[in-house]
């Protein structure tokens, strides 16, 4: 039998996740329960309108969810359908119920992931703490034709009709524990029950796979565009406060550039003196960070404009099953 020391050493595992696996088996006792109140219905459902397509991950951090969305509310109002996204619109300041996001909207009120959809989609875009009250904002002021939540799979009060979980290629479930031991936030059993997963940046059977692609960089102060080319070889800052910035640092090494690195933590209110660098490099962000850096850009800033590449059948399978 092994002893705690070797489980330790020989696991995934370090001592602090360890200590912390009690409080893992509370938040999973919790979230079972819930989970079962809501299926029995002695927890209320706001069933919508109109379809609901949640797009989430049953892990905390990063997963390239966002780029995800955006690529399809872009697919679907190709095929002229009005897109709605709910989002709670997580680190916005924002009070009312529900927020209406425009192209101008300040994402210390918004939160920096909605803002981001809406000036890269047609989608009406509202955020709200509940996100069944932002679906139900859309529906009762705009003609939509579906609604997509920007994460959301564990908001049970939001009634859906498809289940979209969106895996790390290279990171996935972790190492296999439960908030906050590990990054779980449901059992990896809940992904039988999804309709498709998405697995960003690898390829697994019975999952659709999918790539950040980059297209440009674009400067934050001049709109001026540049090809992945430009900074090759060159000396650059890069700066991220996202889920993973590991995988934006691959994709600019990936591209040749020599980085110096500053990482923040996922949704940083960044401020201008978060740039105060030795020298006059670039300075490279992705365009989640950079919305809420427009009120202090300079020209010495860029971002690197990127897509979800999806497999080309997924997109008919999801009209399928609306």
């Amino acid at each position: 039998m092994l002893s705690i020391t070797s489980f330790v050493n020989h696991s995934k595992f370090g001592l602090v996740n360890f200590l912390l696996l009690p409080f893992s088996a509370i938040f999973f006792i919790f979230s079972y329960i819930r989970l079962c109140l809501y299926k029995v219905r002695l927890l209320k459902v706001s069933v919508s309108s109109v379809p609901v397509i949640v797009i989430g991950n049953i892990t905390a951090g990063g997963t390239g969810k966002t780029p995800i969305v955006i690529a399809v509310a872009n697919y679907f109002a190709s095929r002229n359908k009005i897109v709605g996204v709910v989002s709670r619109g997580y680190g916005g300041e924002y009070a009312q119920e529900s927020l209406e996001v425009t192209s101008k909207s300040d994402p210390i009120d918004c939160g920096d992931e909605p803002l981001l959809i809406k000036q890269q989609t047609e989608a009406f875009v509202v955020v709200a703490k509940k996100r069944s009250n932002a679906v139900k904002f859309l529906t009762e002021n705009y003609p939509v034709d579906l609604i997509i939540s920007d994460d959301g799979l564990q908001h049970y009060a939001m009634g859906r009709d498809i289940e979209i979980a969106v895996i790390d290629g290279h990171n996935r479930l972790g190492n296999g524990w439960f908030l906050p031991a590990g990054p779980l936030r449901e059992s990896k059993k809940r992904l039988k029950s999804v309709d498709f997963i998405i697995n960003n940046g690898s390829h697994m059977e019975g999952e659709i796979s999918s790539k950040i692609e980059a297209n440009c960089y674009i400067n934050l102060a001049t709109n001026e565009k540049k090809d992945l080319d430009f900074f090759k070889s060159k000396k650059c800052f890069a700066i991220a406060g996202i889920g993973n910035p590991d995988n934006f640092y691959s994709l600019l090494e990936e591209l040749g550039v020599n980085l110096v690195t500053k990482t923040f933590v996922d949704h940083h209110k960044f401020i201008e003196k978060d740039f105060d660098f030795k020298g006059d490099y670039p300075i490279l962000m992705t365009a989640k960070d950079c919305v809420k850096c427009k009120q202090f850009a300079t020209s010495q800033m860029w971002y690197l404009s990127v897509d979800a590449k999806i497999s080309s059948d997924f997109y008919q399978q999801l009209e399928s099953k609306l």
